[in-house]
C-alpha cells in the first residue's frame, strides 16, 4: 500500500493551488468530514478490511507513491504547462427525445463527462459516477473546474433506475448531484461503507446496496458485480480506507459491460478477465497518471494492458477531457491511446461528450481533440 496521503496527488492537493488554497483546504476538510455521517461502520468480514481500514490486494510490482510533502509542495509551487485546453471542448447537447429515439432492445452508453456516463440498458436509465457540478471539489469557490458543460442537465435527466458508484472521490461522487437524484432513483449499487456517504446526502438506506469485490446483485434485469480495483478511498485527509472502492461488470441481456473505475495496473484485471470471459465493452481509466503516484492510476500503457488483460472488445476511454487533476497536457491520455491502440489493433472509442455508442454496433471513431489547443 502506498504512502497514506501521497497519492491524494489525483484530487484534494488541486485546493492547494496558488491565493485561497490552503483556505479552501480547511474548508475541504470540515465539509468532507460532515459527509462521513458520524459514526462508523466496520467490516471485518470482508477480507479486504484490515487494521481498521480497507486495503488493496496485495501486488509485489506496485510502485510507491511520492512522499505526501513531495506531492503537496508540487501542487503549491509547481508549474503547469497545457493541463487546460484554450479552446472549447466539443460537446453534442442531447435531449429527452434523443434518448427516446434509441433501441430499447440495445445497450447505450452516452459519455457525460470525465467518468460519468448515462447508461440506457434495455429501454432503462442507469448512471455511472455522475458528477453534474462545476468543480470536483467539496466547495465551488475552489478546485477543479470543468473544462465543459454537460450533454444535458440534471432537470432534463430521464427517471433513473440505478445508478453506479466506484468509490467516494470528489470527482465520482457529487455532493450536489447525489441531493438532487437522492429519492428519485429506483437503487443505487456502491463499494462496501459507500452507503453512509449517500445517506448524509438524503438517500434512502434501504435503495443503497453495498457490495465487496467478487459480490454480485440483479435489479430489473441487470446483474451487477463489484470487481477488484487498486486504488483508495476518502474525502478528507483523515478518513482514508474507511470506505471500499472497486471496478464494475455490469451484465445486460447478453452483453457484458467493465468499468474500471480508478485504478493502477495490478493483476485483478487479469482475474477478472478470466472468471467473466471478456467484455462487449470496457470503459477504461485512461488520465489523471503521473510519476507521484503510480498505484492509483494508469498510464495509458498499463491500461492498454489491463485491457488486453480483460479480453475486451471495444477500448472506451474514460478519466480525461473534463477536469485538470494532474500534471500531464489535457490531450496526453488521448493522443497517447489513440497511438496505442492502432498500433495493437485494438478498437477504441474516444466518443464526443453527449455522444452515444451502442454496444455490439460498428461506428466510427475520430479523434476530435486533434487541432484544438
Amino acid at each position: 500500500m502506498a504512502d497514506d496521503s501521497a497519492s491524494q496527488g489525483s484530487y484534494l492537493p488541486q485546493l492547494l493551488r496558488r491565493g485561497t488554497a490552503l483556505a479552501a483546504a480547511g474548508c475541504a476538510f470540515v465539509a468532507g468530514c460532515s459527509a462521513a455521517g458520524g459514526g462508523e461502520t466496520r467490516y471485518e468480514n470482508s477480507p479486504q478490511f484490515r487494521d481498521g481500514v480497507f486495503q488493496n490486494m496485495a501486488n509485489p510490482d506496485e510502485k510507491p507513491s511520492a512522499s505526501a510533502w513531495r506531492i503537496w509542495s508540487r501542487f503549491i509551487v509547481g508549474s503547469k504547462v497545457d493541463t487546460v485546453p484554450v479552446d472549447a471542448i466539443p460537446v453534442r447537447e442531447i435531449s429527452t427525445k434523443d434518448l427516446d429515439a434509441l433501441d430499447v432492445k440495445a445497450n447505450h452508453v452516452v459519455r457525460l463527462g470525465h467518468s460519468s456516463h448515462l447508461l440506457k440498458l434495455q429501454g432503462k436509465y442507469w448512471l455511472i459516477d455522475p458528477v453534474f457540478s462545476e468543480r470536483a471539489s467539496p466547495v465551488q469557490w475552489a478546485g477543479p473546474k470543468r473544462f465543459h458543460k454537460p450533454p444535458l442537465t440534471l432537470q432534463q435527466l430521464p427517471p433513473i433506475e440505478g445508478v453506479i458508484l466506484s468509490h467516494d472521490h470528489y470527482d465520482h461522487l457529487d455532493v450536489a448531484t447525489i441531493e438532487y437524484l437522492a429519492k428519485s432513483v429506483k437503487r443505487y449499487f456502491v463499494p462496501l461503507g459507500v452507503r453512509s456517504r449517500l445517506v448524509v446526502m438524503g438517500v434512502p438506506a434501504e435503495r443503497v446496496t453495498e457490495l465487496d469485490w467478487w459480490q454480485d446483485a440483479e435489479h430489473d434485469g441487470v446483474k451487477l458485480t463489484a470487481t477488484p480495483a487498486q486504488h483508495f478511498s476518502g474525502r478528507t485527509l483523515s478518513d482514508r480506507g474507511r470506505t471500499l472502492w472497486a471496478s464494475w461488470v455490469v451484465q445486460s441481456g447478453e452483453q457484458r459491460i467493465f468499468y474500471s473505475g480508478d485504478s493502477g495496473y495490478f493483476p485483478g484485471f487479469k482475474q477478472i478477465g478470466e472468471r467473466f470471459g471478456g467484455f462487449d465493452l470496457a470503459l477504461m481509466e485512461n488520465g489523471a497518471y503521473d510519476a507521484y503516484w503510480p498505484g492509483v492510476h494508469m498510464t495509458p500503457e498499463q491500461s492498454v494492458q489491463a485491457f488486453e488483460d480483460l479480453r475486451g472488445k471495444v477500448f472506451f476511454s474514460v478519466h480525461n477531457s473534463t477536469f485538470d487533476l494532474s500534471f500531464h497536457t489535457w490531450h496526453d491520455p488521448l493522443d497517447r491511446i489513440a497511438s496505442l491502440t492502432e498500433a495493437k489493433k485494438i478498437e477504441l472509442a474516444t466518443p464526443v461528450i453527449g455522444e452515444v455508442v451502442t454496444v455490439g454496433q460498428a461506428r466510427t471513431n475520430t479523434r476530435w481533440w486533434q487541432g484544438l489547443r
